[in-house]
């Protein structure tokens, strides 16, 4: 089965429409799917609710959909560099499910694997439990949460061999395993690609079975989200 793609919107066409529920890989601006959410803005679709630790920034990442008034509705832990998201949510032109960063992780960890909820402590005497069920475990009181099951997963890896076996750069393993994982259509971004069996077992941080589509972009500009300098001494 050939699982690669001549580009990024060759890998969307068929998979992604309106209305969908759509998770993103990357922490801030480091190991997002830049070509991916670019041809995902060209496509069009709208009305999506996208699963992703942040929204990127103003003209960038997640950013750029943001701009488009493709996304309805973001589940995010982390909002705070994006002056649009702050605009549209102020707004209330854009809805917002803000959700404990290690809860997002867990809920797309457990969508991955099956589980469709689980308890947690995080969030218990706060608005995150409004509405929720609470139940004692130990004398200690948890919040029920749900797993999250996008319909659609993109991510990005720094390797992929043609069966779809994974290994990500250092803080790029961050969300994509798990949003891989959880997404019933999983689509990579990579920037190589190698045979497979070029990666050694113990080197592979997601096996294949989880990845439907890849793309080759070898030249990501993995823009620096903020830039902090000090004069050398």
């Amino acid at each position: 089965m050939n699982k690669i793609y001549p580009s990024a919107a060759e890998a969307l066409k068929g998979v992604v429409a309106d209305g969908q529920l759509i998770a993103v890989g990357g922490f801030g601006l480091c190991g997002i799917p830049e070509a991916l959410i670019d041809a995902l803005r060209d496509s069009g679709v709208k009305n999506l609710t996208a699963i992703s630790n942040n929204a990127g920034v103003d003209g960038f990442g997640l950013g750029k959909l943001l701009e488009t008034r493709q996304i309805k509705k973001m589940i995010s832990s982390y909002v705070g560099e994006n002056k649009e998201f702050e605009r549209q949510y102020l707004a209330g032109e854009l809805e917002l499910e803000f959700t404990p960063q290690g809860t997002l992780a867990e809920k797309l960890r457990a969508g991955g694997a099956g589980i469709p909820a689980f308890f947690t402590k995080t969030g218990v005497g706060t608005l995150v439990a409004e509405g929720k069920e609470l139940r004692e475990f130990g004398g200690e009181t948890y919040v029920m949460e749900h797993a999250l099951f996008p319909e659609v997963a993109l991510v990005k890896a720094d390797v992929a061999d043609r069966s779809g076996n994974l290994r990500f750069n250092l803080t790029a393993r961050n969300f994509n395993p798990a949003a891989a994982m959880a997404g019933k259509i999983c689509i990579v971004e990579v920037e190589r690609i190698v045979a497979t069996g070029e990666i050694a077992p113990d080197d592979v941080h997601l096996p294949g079975i989880y990845v439907h589509r890849i793309v080759h972009n070898p030249t990501p500009e993995k823009r620096i989200e903020k830039r902090t300098t000090r004069d050398r001494k």
